[in-house]
């Protein structure tokens, strides 16, 4: 960031496109629900030698495998990698569907999927900001939190804590209240910032693996960086009289 205040890595906002609920979508939970730890969301992957997937096999024989051996669950879909993505609806569902073996006459592994079985929220509490990410996170454990990260801005060339904390749950399904001792605190749904490369400015990759000309992030030209860059600030996205890294911008927002 070049000068002033920057605003922090992720906006506690809870503003956006509203969410569809159903099949393999984030859903909220009223207070009143009971958290049930249970994976929801499982990976079916073949085991073969010819490195087979489920491309090709009947939808009429996967299903019938998948209810004789699990019973009704509430979706099942194919990847683009050919693997299975199936949403089960019951810790003996989930239960059963771990230790599958195979489906009909076709070897599998049954895995939880990596991210959707869990979900993250944003609280803000001004009483918490003397409190340790560990010790929040060792105190909401009971109410199915398992992560706890403190959203921190830089100021000044100074790294800052605030009053916002992003939870992760350990189910798909973000509740709409926590307690935190005696306080009731509203969760939020978290939505990351865009990711903006580094090194051309454009937002959906990393600098990593970009494959863009270097562009400085204050004046928009190619082959320096914006370190120490003094020119008039463009911004490469909107072409707007910002830099790029502008949380006025209005491709940034787009993006958000």
């Amino acid at each position: 960031m070049v000068g002033g205040a920057a605003g922090p890595e992720y906006l506690p906002l809870s503003y956006g496109k509203k969410k569809k609920s159903g099949p393999f979508s984030g859903q909220r939970i009223d207070s009143s629900f009971k958290r049930q730890s249970f994976p929801t969301f499982f990976v079916i992957s073949r085991i073969s030698s010819k490195n087979e997937t489920f491309h090709g096999v009947s939808p009429f024989l996967v299903e019938k495998a998948i209810t004789s051996s699990v019973g009704d669950v509430k979706a099942t879909k194919k990847l683009r990698s050919g693997d299975l993505l199936v949403e089960v609806e019951s810790p003996k569902q989930a239960k059963e569907i771990s230790k599958l073996k195979s489906l009909s006459t076709i070897p599998v592994t049954v895995k939880p999927h990596a991210t959707l079985n869990s979900s993250k929220g944003v609280i803000s509490c001004g009483e918490l900001l003397n409190e340790s990410e560990e010790k929040i996170t060792e105190e909401l454990k009971s109410q199915g939190v398992i992560h706890v990260r403190r959203i921190t801005i830089r100021k000044d060339g100074q790294l800052l804590n605030t009053k916002h904390l992003i939870l992760t749950f350990d189910s798909n399904k973000l509740p709409e209240n926590i307690k935190a001792g005696y306080m009731r605190l509203s969760v939020r749904t978290y939505i990351p910032n865009p990711l903006r490369c580094f090194k051309c400015q454009r937002f959906g990759h990393s600098k990593t693996s970009c494959r863009g000309t270097l562009t400085c992030a204050r004046c928009a030209e190619v082959g320096h960086e914006s370190t120490d860059c003094t020119r008039t600030e463009k911004c490469v996205n909107c072409k707007g009289e910002h830099t790029s890294f502008s949380r006025n911008c209005f491709a940034w927002k787009q993006e958000k």
